[in-house]
């Protein structure tokens, strides 16, 4: 905004100079009558006085305009700048989790339809979500959920009892994937012969799957700590 207010006020010290210069001009001339020796030489001294005026107007108007130009440049450059910055900073968050994206992908649900709370058995395990979520990975998924919960870098993936830890929240079947990719590229990697989704339903696991034009993931909503990690500067690695 500040950017754009100097730009205008610029721009109207150009067009009031411009003004100036032909009001000048026009005075002196509209002043011409009948000429006597001295009116002739006191307008000489007003056509001189103008003169200098007007050549000191125009250098200063082509200084506000080369100002102006160079301004315009450099808020250009600028703002190539700061959109490659803000691509690279929302590539980052992507990638760490921090951000609700949305794309096209695929939908799974697994589910142990014999499971209950009184059902002293899971037949589904950690183990099995773990390698839908790495398949899904090498298939090229770009996010990934478990039950609304976003798998980043930290997430653990654990047994606890006859539940599963997925970001420390506990689970229960159903279990319902979201992953943004190539929804056919997501599929295919996961039916493929003798695959983690043919193994996992031998085993009685009802898996579903759905190709979607649009999948909605939500953001990691835990806190990420590190305690111990630093940014390594270039040249200090030993």
């Amino acid at each position: 905004m500040k950017n754009i207010k100097t730009y205008l006020a610029m721009g109207l010290v150009c067009l009031v100079l411009g003004v100036m210069i032909a009001v000048q001009f026009k005075t002196v001339k509209n002043n011409l009558g009948p000429v006597t020796e001295y009116r002739a030489r006191e307008l000489a001294s007003q056509l001189k006085r103008v003169t200098t005026e007007r050549d000191n107007l125009i250098e200063l108007k082509n200084q506000l305009e080369k100002q102006l130009r160079e301004y315009e440049n450099a808020e250009a450059e600028g703002n190539l700048a700061a959109k490659f910055l803000n691509e690279e900073l929302n590539k980052a968050r992507i990638i760490a989790g921090l951000v609700d994206v949305e794309g096209p992908g695929i939908t799974m649900t697994v589910d142990d339809l014999k499971f209950s709370e009184h059902y002293n058995y899971n037949i589904i395990s950690y183990t099995d979500l773990l390698e839908l979520v790495n398949e899904l990975n090498a298939a090229g998924a770009e996010a990934i959920s478990i039950n609304d919960q976003r798998i980043i870098s930290t997430t653990e993936i654990r047994q606890a009892g006859l539940h599963i830890n997925i970001n420390t929240v506990k689970f229960a079947p159903p279990f319902t994937f979201k992953a943004i990719g190539d929804p056919k590229t997501l599929e295919a990697a996961l039916r493929m012969r003798d695959g983690v989704v043919q193994r996992i339903e031998n085993k009685g696991v009802a898996i579903s799957i759905t190709q979607h034009q649009s999948v909605v993931i939500k953001k990691y909503d835990g806190v990420i700590d590190k305690k111990y990690s630093k940014v390594v500067k270039e040249g200090e690695t030993q």
